[in-house]
């Protein structure tokens, strides 16, 4: 606990937004990052609340008032630290997450919460900004061979903590890049591209090789990948929607989520939004990236 009285001396606030005039001209993200002053003043206001009920809220188990407190003291190396002891993706989380671990801070009890998200996201921007993030190779190659189906959240993190492990990586991708989610379906004002790049290419480095174009059941068969790994992770999603007889349901204009937004994401990126017509028929009729 950094300042035993920040959370009677500050209140919660949160980063600026860019001018809406500048924001229409474009589709990238649009909130402010802190100057140092706000963020150790954010950061003091985590107290010494006995039990942390912010770890129970975290879905991840974040050491959140250890990490609060190296950031209050600017050790951004030991904020780094204690934040991707638990998280692999921290730029990930730091944007998109609804933040339950704000919604379980003591603090919010009779006052606004502690802004963890926030945090948690300068953590990770001034870490890489620092070089603190590097790659993570193991030293030892435990020889064993797993195929990973589906790069979205749950199937990089795998990737990566397999790799970690000293396994050898192999993910598997449909589509023409990886991310699942991250790429495709959440738009770039909230989570824009150029982050998702950049940890697939620190992942590169650690030694996860990725396939793309590599639909498993379709134009990867199964049998193949039985025979060449040890292991197989299905991480594979689910972007098959729930037709609803809803009222207006028939209407022109009225598209299912993910393909409204990944067709809305690939134009933003310059990319063929239509490119894949065939592929995204199979997908939107049943067949997901497990077809088998």
């Amino acid at each position: 606990m950094g300042k035993p009285t920040g959370f009677l001396e500050f209140t919660r606030e949160l980063p600026g937004k860019k001018p809406v005039s500048e924001r229409v001209q474009h589709y990238k993200e649009f909130t402010e990052l802190y100057d140092g002053e706000k963020l150790n003043q954010q950061s003091a206001r985590c107290m010494n609340c006995g039990v942390p009920f912010c770890h129970q809220g975290c879905p991840l188990g974040n050491i959140i008032p250890e990490f609060n407190d190296a950031v209050y003291r600017n050790d951004w190396e030991e904020a780094y630290a204690i934040l991707s002891s638990t998280n692999n993706f921290p730029e990930f989380t730091g944007r998109i997450c609804p933040a339950p671990c704000e919604a379980a801070c003591v603090l919010g009890i009779n006052q606004p919460a502690v802004t963890i998200e926030e945090i948690e996201k300068h953590i990770i921007e001034i870490a890489f900004s620092n070089g603190f993030v590097k790659p993570r190779k193991p030293a030892v190659r435990s020889g064993k061979k797993v195929a990973v189906i589906g790069s979205g959240p749950a199937g990089l993190a795998a990737a990566a903590q397999l790799n970690y492990a000293g396994h050898l990586v192999t993910v598997f991708e449909r589509d023409d890049a990886a991310g699942g989610l991250l790429r495709y379906g959440i738009p770039d004002f909230k989570l824009e591209k150029w982050v998702v790049e950049r940890r697939i290419s620190l992942l590169e480095e650690e030694g996860v090789q990725f396939r793309y174009h590599a639909h498993v059941g379709v134009n990867v068969p199964v049998n193949d990948l039985i025979r060449e790994y040890h292991a197989i992770v299905l991480a594979c999603g689910s972007t098959v929607p729930r037709d609803l007889p809803i009222p207006g349901r028939e209407l022109k204009g009225v598209q299912f989520a993910m393909h409204f937004l990944k067709q809305q994401n690939k134009q933003v990126a310059g990319k063929d939004a239509f490119a894949d017509a065939e592929t995204e028929s199979n997908i939107y009729t049943g067949a997901d990236q497990c077809a088998w």
